[in-house]
Formats: structure tokens, sequence, C-alpha cells
């Protein structure tokens, strides 16, 4: 594969596509709904391929889980097609705007950054939700998934391509201004991190070792994701109900995603009366690894239950883990203030909860918490672009610098200064 001939194509795309107006990139868009729907059939079986050979190669289940593709899981993706043009069109959007002393108009104006580069890891639907929102806000963007799921990435990328070749639009030529690399090659990723000529931004996404080189390695800026080592926090006014649905919620429903929770604290009053709650409701369906205040607690409720989970004396690293798996690791806490220095010691600056009725405890949570979503009494699996109202997400960011949380149209955007003057100098 030639990538600069790639590169090339995508920042004549970029500029293409920077002069489209909101109506042509929405109707872009549109005729790539009608043929993701039009080519369910297509994409469903290239990404069985892909499941195949994980289940092959020994992938865990729970990570097989996040490569497969359904029918009902396209037609979520087209949901988040259809959201992102139901937003307003972030480019050309002023920002702040006034005039100086001396008669000079100032706009700060959002315009796309150019062309973005992301290197993600199995999750198909990544494919097309990155694509949306690099195409609604006026970005080409070079993709580079897994080898994981490279059928099922070729499948898309091809009704993706032929969508926007179907799109007419009066008086405007509809760029493609989308690639994959897809050679499988890892030196593929370093030659992509080292392009920095021809890509504004790199956006890593999957595990905390690719995050890591994508940031060590790249020439271009990082928007920097992260891992998800989430923790939940039952404190001693807790509605242990709730507690114990919203935390197996957190663990179960998909523990191979990164706002799934790793990581369960309880305070130590609160212990004895709710971990058999806990026990009950995840009724066998993941492992605990425990601290030693709470590992005959635990192991007690247990021996009760009808269903036994496997449950083992906790090691440090169990804290410093993402298991992406149906594992969790539960440390008994004195007080709200130790459990947000726990956090802020082992989190990867994710999602975090707090399970309480005390105000003042729901209030040092969120203000001490360093993540990029805190949650009072609910679920860290909101942590979402789809569930934050933007269709569909780039990623979770986990850095402090211009854009932090799931990120939507306005993460690939950057601004410039508009400057009107009548002849002044200086």
């Amino acid at each position: 594969m030639n990538l600069e001939n790639i590169y090339k194509s995508l920042r004549e795309g970029a500029k293409a596509l920077a002069l489209l107006n909101g109506n042509q990139k929405n109707a872009a868009l549109e005729s790539v709904k009608i043929a993701l729907a039009e080519n369910k059939s297509v994409i469903l079986a290239a990404n069985e391929k892909d499941v195949a050979k994980a289940r092959e190669k020994g992938m865990k289940e729970s990570l097989v889980d996040r490569l497969k593709l359904t029918n009902e899981r396209i037609d979520s993706i087209i949901n988040g097609i259809d959201s992102v043009i139901r937003q307003p069109d972030p480019i050309g959007e002023i920002v702040a705007g006034w005039n100086t002393n001396n008669g000079l108009n100032i706009r700060q104006v959002r315009v796309p950054m150019g062309v973005a580069a992301v290197i993600y890891e199995s999750r198909p639907n990544v494919t097309v939700d990155v694509f949306a929102l690099a195409y609604k806000s006026g970005n080409a963007v070079l993709l580079r998934g897994s080898s994981s799921a490279l059928e099922s990435n070729r499948a898309i990328l091809k009704v993706i391509k032929a969508g926007l070749e179907n799109c007419k639009v009066a008086g405007a030529g509809i760029p493609l201004a989308i690639e994959l690399a897809d050679s499988g090659e890892h030196a593929e990723v370093d030659e992509i991190l080292s392009a920095k000529d021809y890509i504004d931004v790199v956006l890593p996404r999957g595990g905390a070792n690719l995050i890591k080189t994508v940031v060590e390695k790249a020439k271009m800026p990082v928007i920097e994701t992260g891992s998800g080592i989430c923790h939940a926090f039952v404190d001693e006014s807790a509605d242990f109900e709730m507690a114990a649905n919203i935390a197996a919620n957190g663990k179960l429903q998909r523990p191979g995603v990164c706002n799934a929770i790793e990581c369960l604290l309880v305070h130590e009053k609160a212990a004895k009366e709710f971990l058999p709650k806990l026990v009950a409701k995840f009724d066998g369906k993941a492992a605990f690894r425990c601290d030693e205040a709470s590992y005959q607690i635990v192991m007690d409720a247990n021996n009760q239950a009808t269903n036994k989970a496997e449950v083992s004396k906790a090691i440090p690293e169990d804290f410093d883990t993402e298991f992406l798996d149906y594992i969790l690791a539960i440390k008994t806490v004195s007080s709200t203030e130790e459990a947000v220095d726990f956090i802020n010691a082992h989190n990867t600056k994710h999602s975090e909860t707090i399970i309480t009725k005390n105000t003042d405890n729901a209030k040092t949570f969120q203000a001490k918490v360093d993540a990029s979503c805190v949650y009072v009494n609910a679920s860290t699996r909101f942590t979402d672009g789809e569930m934050f109202g933007f269709g569909a997400e780039l990623g979770i960011s986990t850095q402090k610098m211009h854009i932090r949380g799931p990120m939507g149209l306005k993460a690939l955007t950057t601004t410039k200064y508009l400057i009107d003057g009548e002849g002044q100098i200086r």
C-alpha cells in the first residue's frame, strides 16, 4: 500500500470538504445511511469471518462481543448517523467576536483540523462513527483498524464510498475524504505516526499499550483517549439495591468496553450489608478479587449462593488492571476522602461513580475525583457519545487539553481569527 498517495488524496479531499456547506454534507451522510441499510448482509458476512478468526485464535468472548456486528447494531450505527445529521454544522460558528479600540473587527471562527488519523482496535462500528463525525466537521480521515476487524472494516469502507459516490448534490462534488490503511502490518502504524506533513492530528482508540505507543511515537498532535480503569464507590449511606444494580450494569452488561467498571470500592461500614447483595445480584456471573477486609464477607455470601462465583484474594496488580472481562476487584475504604485518593491514584481518568444519599459526599466526590466523567447514583456505562446526545463518538478523551470526555463534532475542529479593518496600521 502506497500511504503517501493516500495522504495526498486525503489532503485534497480535506480541501474540497472544507468548502461544502452543512446541507451538502448532510446529503452525503444521508446517502451513506442508505448504502449501509442496503448492504447489511454484505457487512455481516464480512464480520462473521472476523468473528470466526477471532474465536479460532482464542479471543475471550467479552472481546468477541466488542468485535461482533448484528442487524440491531448496524441499525444503531445508522441511527447514530441520523443524530449527527440533525446536529448543527460546527464549521463557521463564531465562537467569539469583538471590536478593538482602533476599529478592528475580530471574530474567532470554528474551522476543520484538516486530516485526522484514527488508530483503533476491534469495534468496527468505530469505522462509521468516526467517518460521520469527521465528514460533518469537514475533516478527511485515515482509518487504521486492527487486524481482527480487517474484513469488517474493508466491507464498511467500500459501502461508505459507494454511498458518497451515489450522492448527487447540485453545484457540489462530494469528496470521498476517507481511506483505510489495511495492510495489517505493524510497520504501517509507525509510518502513519511519522507523517506529520500530511496528518494534522491522530487519535488512538484501544487499550493502554496502543495509546502509549501512539503518544510516544506520533510526530503530530495526539488527542489522547484512555483505557478504562473505572470505579464505583458505595458509601455508607447508599441505597444498596441501587448500588447493586449500578455495579451489575457497570460490570456485566458489556465487560469488554472502556466504560465498564473494573473496581468496586465499598465503605467499611456498608460492607457487611452491601456485599452479600452484590454477590446475589451478580449471581455467579463474574469473578471477585477481594482485599483482606472484604474477602471473608464475599466468601460467606458466595457459599450461600446458588450459582457460585470464583472468589480470590486480590493482589496489588488487580487494582491497576483493565480486565475487560467478567472480573471485579473489590476494596474497602474508611471514608469518601480515602475513596477519592484511591481512585485518583489508580484510575485512568475515564469515568467514576459514587452511589450515595449524602449530598456532601456527592459534592466532594465530583469536585475531587480527577476523571473526564464523574457520576452520582448512575452507571459509568453512560460515558458514550450516543448517550450524551452526540449520535456517535470519536472516543473518550482523558486528557485536559482542547477536549475531554466523549468526543463529538467539535472535537475535530479548531479555530482561526478573522480580522476586518479599514486601513489600520500599528
